[in-house]
């Protein structure tokens, strides 16, 4: 396989750009694999979006993914082979290409509209959320299911999971639970709701809109919005039981809580959230509860830099191999039976858990965010 640094020449064609009169319009152009990122496209875009914050005759930015995805997330399958061809420094510089990028994009000086038409995962989910405007459509599907491969909710997810109401986040950290479009505005992680036939005349609008300032883009979007509500169907309308289920402290509480509505109700969604939990990486589990409880007392600066920690200790497979276990019988030969290590919950111990929230070593550098001259200037949850 081909060094990730050999796809800068074709990271042109990765992240399209488009000019306005005042915007720019990002495009992830990697449709086959729903966009999935690699560190060359965050390098350009981490450019791209510097320029452009300094440049005057720049008002706003847009990004927006092409086909049936805004962007899937980062590309795990490719992190997966540099894994298995020991490539470490390659996977060290592709968490730290995107984990900055996700702050840069939290502290945008500019107003940033993301068009999540399509499935919105992962790190994409952090290229939406972390900006300052999200439209969503019927389309939208979201997700983070990255602890269904072994890993946990990064690139941000697990501050921004944590400032749901309830313990909707903490849902949707461990069981890779999906949201449409319409909850996604209902919850606040999006800021409006255009139908997906609407888009290209709103993409048109902003062509030629000459914007400058939040107010006037927040003025723009609200004209072209809709008041739309989750289906009688939602997760949203279980918050009472999710609340009751997912409001325990431990993994082991929740799946207690959660076989006692089973129990006493037999209700479905009892039943399908304790499969996809019992189907789940133990380790996995116990380490994206306490990250996301953890987030509630961090700020997103923070929470990225543990989420760095976490991810060096998961690719340097110290404690546990499930992340490639996890993608390669997931996505790589889709046989769909992972063999977790540890294998179940009761040989997860706390020390386990505890080494993913230090230091691999006192040589291994820490995260270094690009915040001397900026801070997080909303806590981006809308």
């Amino acid at each position: 396989m081909s060094s990730l640094n050999d796809c800068n020449d074709a990271a042109d064609n990765m992240v399209l750009v488009e000019e306005g009169a005042s915007s720019r319009t990002i495009i992830l152009n990697r449709p086959k694999v729903l966009n999935a990122l690699l560190t060359p496209m965050g390098v350009r875009m981490t450019k791209l979006y510097e320029s452009w914050e300094k440049d005057s005759r720049v008002g706003f930015v847009v990004i927006k993914g092409n086909g049936r995805s805004f962007c899937a997330g980062g590309d795990v399958v490719t992190l997966y082979r540099l894994l298995s061809e020991g490539r470490v420094e390659e996977c060290k510089e592709c968490f730290r290409t995107f984990y900055s990028l996700m702050y840069h994009l939290n502290t945008y000086l500019k107003p940033h509209v993301a068009i999540m038409n399509g499935i919105t995962m992962g790190g994409g989910a952090g290229l939406s959320v972390h900006g300052s405007f999200c439209i969503a459509t019927e389309k939208t599907m979201f997700a983070i299911p990255e602890v269904l491969i072994g890993s946990h909710p990064d690139a941000g997810a697990s501050y921004y999971l944590s400032h749901l109401p309830g313990h909707l986040g903490e849902y949707l950290g461990l069981t890779g639970g999906r949201l449409s479009g319409e909850e996604l505005l209902a919850c606040g992680f999006a800021t409006h709701y255009i139908p997906s036939a609407r888009l290209p005349l709103i993409e048109e609008q902003l062509r030629t809109l000459a914007v400058h300032d939040f107010s006037a883009m927040e003025t723009f979007l609200a004209k072209h919005s809709e008041h739309v509500y989750p289906n009688e169907n939602s997760i949203l309308h279980r918050v009472e039981t999710l609340n009751k289920c997912f409001g325990h402290d431990t993994v082991e509480e929740i799946i207690g809580a959660l076989e006692s509505e089973v129990a006493e109700t037999n209700d479905e969604w009892c039943i399908s959230t304790l499969k996809k939990l019992r189907e789940a990486p133990p380790l996995s589990l116990k380490i994206s509860l306490k990250s996301i409880q953890k987030a509630r007392f961090e700020t997103l600066e923070e929470c990225l830099k543990r989420e760095y920690r976490m991810s060096m200790r998961m690719i340097s497979r110290q404690i546990s191999n499930d992340f490639c276990e996890g993608v390669r019988t997931r996505l790589v030969e889709k046989s769909f039976a992972p063999k977790w290590d540890p294998p179940c919950l009761e040989q997860v111990t706390e020390e386990m858990v505890n080494a993913y929230f230090e230091r691999i070593s006192v040589d291994e550098p820490e995260l270094e965010l690009p915040n001397k001259l900026r801070k997080a200037s909303h806590a981006n949850v809308k």
